[in-house]
């Protein structure tokens, strides 16, 4: 073969590298799609999301802005981020203009970086008539885009019954997003803080593009609740892990970082995405950063805690490629 044929060959094999390397999570997945137990790209192959959520928007609104998604994107690798946009306590029912403007900057920002982002009505009791009418607002905005995933209810309490109570509100709510978004992926709460997830796969909800939201901190929910997800897959149903921590559930206590690796071994070899809780500053041990780390995106490796630090190591680890 000819000399100038094989550098044609070469380059072009390092274009296609390069082009493959440069393409971002949601230009190499497209939208998500529920296949099974499983959430598949465009193509019908497995993903494994992994990324972080944000903390409550009211109380922590300085990390709602593209810098942070940016830099998470590039330093953190994440791929998917979550808004948690904050209902009650001086949220969204107290200030709608407020939190709907931070809502979409981190949807922006998602869109600008590639990545997924997750929009998380955060609430512990059911306002399903404003919860629809903020999902249609978002849907009919940004439901052409390949991005977005629906979180309609983040954790709903034991109290909740799913039949009577839980089933009715996400049917209520995911009518007024299928209105405008008949595509994109929709992850709804189960009861019990989001744990009863098999519960919710033996009365499922009738969506051809929907998950069931799981949630646990490792150092209080252990094997138990692992088996309770095993049994959900087992009834036909697909999972997401849009809220998980390395911490006691009370996000202080203690860190169990053996428990947390069982936790992630369960979820790769389940292929659960997962984003953990939380980019913030508390003073306490889930949060990312330590008290006082700035908001724009400049923070530097001493103000990273040790939860931080570890699930940073598994999100680089795990979306090496």
């Amino acid at each position: 073969m000819p000399m100038f044929r094989l550098l044609a060959l070469a380059l072009a094999a390092l274009l296609l590298g390069a082009t493959a390397q440069a393409q971002t999570p949601v230009e190499r997945h497209g939208r998500l799609q529920v296949s099974g137990t499983h959430i598949v790209d465009q193509a019908g192959k497995p993903v494994t999301l992994r990324g972080m959520s944000l903390f409550w928007s009211q109380w922590q609104p300085q990390y709602y802005n593209a810098a942070t998604i940016k830099r998470l994107r590039d330093d953190w690798k994440i791929t998917v981020i979550r808004a948690a946009m904050a209902v009650d306590s001086g949220g969204y029912r107290a200030n709608p203009d407020a939190e709907m403007a931070k809502v979409e900057t981190v949807i922006d920002a998602a869109v600008a970086n590639g990545i997924y982002v997750i929009v998380d009505w955060h609430a512990h009791k059911p306002h399903a008539k404003e919860a629809a009418a903020f999902f249609a607002r978002i849907a009919a905005k940004y439901g052409a885009l390949p991005n977005l995933i629906y979180e309609p209810y983040n954790e709903p309490l034991a109290t909740h019954a799913w039949k009577t109570l839980l089933k009715p509100y996400h049917q209520t709510v995911l009518a007024s997003i299928r209105a405008a978004d008949p595509d994109n992926l929709v992850v709804v709460g189960t009861r019990t803080w989001s744990q009863d997830v098999d519960e919710a796969a033996a009365d499922p909800i009738a969506d051809p593009n929907l998950a069931y939201t799981l949630h646990y901190y490792a150092a209080t929910h252990k094997q138990e609740l692992r088996d309770k997800a095993a049994l959900a897959m087992q009834r036909g149903a697909a999972l997401f892990v849009t809220e998980y921590g390395v911490t006691q559930a009370d996000g202080g206590s203690s860190i169990d970082e053996a428990e947390a690796r069982r936790w992630w071994d369960f979820l790769e070899a389940s292929g659960i995405s997962y984003a953990n809780w939380s980019i913030a500053d508390k003073d306490e041990l889930s949060a990312a950063f330590r008290p006082g780390t700035p908001g724009d995106g400049t923070w530097t490796e001493d103000q990273v805690t040790r939860s931080g630090k570890l699930v940073r190591d598994q999100i680089r680890a795990m979306n090496a490629d």
